[in-house]
């Protein structure tokens, strides 16, 4: 079963069977063509590859993903040039990266999907995830976003061969 992210009326949800929940998506909405930095999350069925989070914040969410605690120097890499690109890195880090520990609770807990990354094609896009909401919902950089706490039921009833599935509905 999958984790289906689609409007919702003027918003949107994620479902999983007859779960269904509050979710944000990219400022750009849904896309089928995805460029890096342009703010739409990627139609398409990604799978889960990992999952990382703040053993300081919180303890280890119960999942059957592989789940890692988030060093302070952990970094993915959003320069499409570099060899590196749409892969995690160590800090300090020369190319254009994001920083996966953060002072607000949005990477509290990141669910990678394998978006652009088998192997990754230079400027298709990176760090597509999974994560928390800002309590407005407001949207994402290209990501999903769910509240912590439905975040982490998702991921207490997925299973190893549940995907993330951006759907954009036919009118």
């Amino acid at each position: 079963m999958d984790l289906i992210v689609s409007r919702d009326g003027d918003g949107w949800q994620a479902t999983f069977g007859d779960k269904r929940w509050r979710c944000a998506v990219g400022r750009g909405g849904l896309h089928t063509d995805k460029v890096e930095g342009d703010g739409v999350s990627p139609v398409g069925r990604w799978p889960i590859r990992q999952i990382f989070y703040r053993a300081d914040r919180m303890a280890k969410p119960t999942t059957q993903f592989p789940c890692h605690e988030i060093d302070r120097l952990d970094g993915w890499c959003d320069a499409p040039s570099h060899p590196d690109y749409n892969c995690q890195v160590k800090l300090p880090f020369a190319a254009s990266h994001e920083e996966l520990w953060r002072h607000d609770d949005l990477y509290d807990v990141v669910v990678v999907l394998g978006h652009n990354d088998d192997p990754p094609v230079a400027g298709a896009g990176s760090a597509i995830f999974l994560h928390v909401a800002q309590p407005t919902y407001s949207p994402t950089a290209g990501c999903a976003a769910l509240s912590k706490e439905d975040l982490l039921a998702f991921l207490a009833i997925a299973e190893p061969t549940s995907h993330l599935c951006f759907h954009r509905r036919s009118a």
